[in-house]
């Protein structure tokens, strides 16, 4: 055995680095090994967000009869913390902690968020379901329950993502910091196929009690795989305490921010081309489980669908970005892509085929993940020195607040279109096609907001420099 381990390691060792895209990223100071453990932050992020999005709210939804439009405004509650990426960006900049830390502290207060809220939400969800012993219970016990680890679990993957993304930008040299910030979102993705895989494997056989020992699971891993991958990872400065502390404000740190060139446009094209991918996340599952009548193993397994194909486009995204200089062009080839995908997943309702199905959402995860590596890599590319937190915060706050904003709108659309008298048409997809319609406009008007944008950049000649400063 030891002696196939090493022969293993070997044959890794030997592949060039054209063929593992993210190898080039180690470097002496930030060796790959340490690259590594520090991405388990992200993979944290992404066992989140599948249970979340993924495993929840088709259980939700389908197994404990719970309104789609409540399941979409829980799902959604996250985003009021969503702004806060910005101000906690800034925070983990300039913070001064007697300990030699700046983003370490800020990491473990969402982990243990995460951790608080995930070992109460089965009890709550159950409670909010009326079933069991807790059909008696008051309606509002379990809308404030569910409510309140909702708000805890995206409070702490809100902070946890961005200060983590911050700290892997520090410890990367500059020019690899946006393949390093593409290694993090391999990470993220490569958790939520893990987590889709295992979730779905333990919820065959769906009962109350199961539910209850995985997301429980989830938390206790959420706090180790986190320590895990903190431990000894930020430099302790002695003497940090007495720095000085003439830090910019936020006001004037993030004005600074706004007024750099394209950087309006920008966010508005991050807002628009989210709400468009966003908005079937919550409806996906659904829509198999009712439309395609596939059990919530199988639909668990589209989460790892979606995230497989996001991983090709984070991967192809590294590749070309660095022929095409600047990344927003991903970011374009990203939302293209989107539409082909919404209406495979559409016409496969009335097609009846789980193949083309599967096929959609591996497209729909692709063109997610170029998009969001090209816009991510845009707003890196261009922060100025010190503002990397600010910037990836200020991404996370437009991206966080649009996708739980089309969490809600997809779901209260659903509903809203099941409640007129020709819902019930196209065997009961109705209400889905109008979502996917929405979102098909969503990302042309995106796209259309976006060209204009890269022809004026090429026209200047943008390069970061000249941008960052100018």
């Amino acid at each position: 055995m030891p002696s196939l381990r090493r022969a293993t390691i070997r044959g890794i060792a030997q592949l060039s680095p054209r063929y593992l895209p993210f190898a080039d990223v180690a470097s002496e100071t930030l060796p790959l090994k340490k690259l590594l453990r520090l991405s388990l932050l992200q993979v944290t992020v992404g066992m989140a967000l599948v249970l979340l999005v993924g495993t929840l709210n088709r259980v939700m939804i389908v197994e404990l009869s719970v309104p789609a439009t409540v399941v979409g405004v829980m799902l959604a509650l996250p985003v009021i913390f969503a702004p806060l990426r910005v101000l906690i960006g800034h925070a983990s900049d300039t913070y001064i902690s007697p300990l030699g830390w700046r983003r370490v502290p800020f990491i473990w207060k969402g982990t243990l968020a995460q951790f608080g809220g995930l070992a109460i939400m089965p009890f709550a969800l159950l409670v909010l379901a009326g079933k069991g012993e807790s059909h008696n219970a008051p309606a509002l016990l379990g809308i404030s329950a569910s409510a309140l680890s909702f708000v805890l679990v995206g409070a702490g993957v809100h902070m946890v993502q961005t200060v983590g993304l911050a700290l892997a930008t520090d410890l990367a040299p500059q020019k690899d910091q946006p393949k390093v910030v593409g290694l993090m979102f391999v990470a993220m993705l490569v958790g939520m196929i893990i987590s889709a895989l295992v979730f779905g494997a333990l919820l065959v056989d769906f009962v109350a009690g199961r539910l209850i020992q995985v997301i429980q699971g989830a938390a206790v891993v959420t706090v180790v795989l986190n320590l895990v991958a903190i431990w000894k990872m930020e430099p302790r400065v002695r003497g940090r305490d007495r720095e000085d502390t003439n830090q910019p404000s936020f006001q004037r740190a993030i004005a600074a921010f706004m007024d750099q060139p394209f950087s309006r446009p920008r966010l508005a094209v991050i807002a628009i081309g989210t709400l468009g991918f966003g908005m079937a996340d919550i409806l996906l599952e659904p829509y198999g489980g009712q439309i395609l009548e596939l059990t919530v193993a199988e639909t668990t397994r589209l989460t790892a669908t979606f995230a497989v194909g996001g991983l090709l486009g984070l991967a192809l995204a590294s590749r070309l970005t660095r022929h095409v200089g600047e990344p927003l062009w991903m970011a374009a080839l990203g939302l293209v892509m989107g539409v082909p995908a919404f209406a495979l997943v559409a016409f496969a309702a009335t097609a009846q085929s789980t193949e083309m199905f599967a096929a959609g959402t591996l497209l729909i995860g692709f063109g997610a993940g170029l998009f969001g590596h090209g816009t991510l890599s845009s707003v890196i590319r261009h922060a100025r020195p010190g503002e990397v937190g600010l910037a990836c915060g200020a991404w996370g706050a437009v991206q966080s607040t649009a996708a739980g904003a089309a969490l809600a709108l997809g779901s209260i659309m659903r509903d809203g279109v099941s409640a007129m008298p020709w819902g019930a048409a196209f065997s009961g997809a109705a209400p889905y096609f109008a979502v996917y319609a929405v979102e098909l406009v969503l990302l042309v008007v995106a796209l259309a907001v976006l060209l204009p944008q890269l022809v004026r950049m090429a026209r200047r000649g943008a390069d970061p420099g000249r941008l960052r400063h100018s």
